[in-house]
Parts: structure tokens; sequence; C-alpha cells
């Protein structure tokens, strides 16, 4: 019982920890992380789209997406 209570002390006090160092981020931040973030999940997207080409064309000679 006491190892679970210290756990929880130790939890609650990370927790602690991580609330008091992160902070709200500016609009400019923001806006920066998520054009970072769409143009990566484009960018596999588009990945994704030419390997399912390539992969359709060695298989069946033509271009089949389904």
């Amino acid at each position: 019982m006491i190892n679970i209570q210290e756990k929880l002390k130790t939890f609650i006090s990370n927790s602690r920890h991580v609330l008091n160092v992160s902070y709200r981020p500016s609009n400019h931040e923001f806006s920066r992380s998520a054009k970072i973030i769409i143009l990566g999940v484009l960018l596999i997207g588009v990945m994704g789209f030419v390997l399912g080409v390539i992969i359709s064309l060695i298989t069946t000679g033509t271009v089949s997406f389904i």
C-alpha cells in the first residue's frame, strides 16, 4: 500500500512540475506549428499515394485504386 502512495505522490509532483514549466504558445508560434503539422501530414499522404501507384503498376501493370 505504501508503494502505491509513493507512486501517486511522485506522479502528482511530476504533473505539477510539467504544468509549472509549460506555457501557452503565442498566436505566431501556434500558427507556425499548425502549418508544419499540416505540411507533414500532406507529405506523408502524397508519399503513400505515390507508393500505392508504384506498387499497383508493378503488380498489375495498370493504375488501379481499388
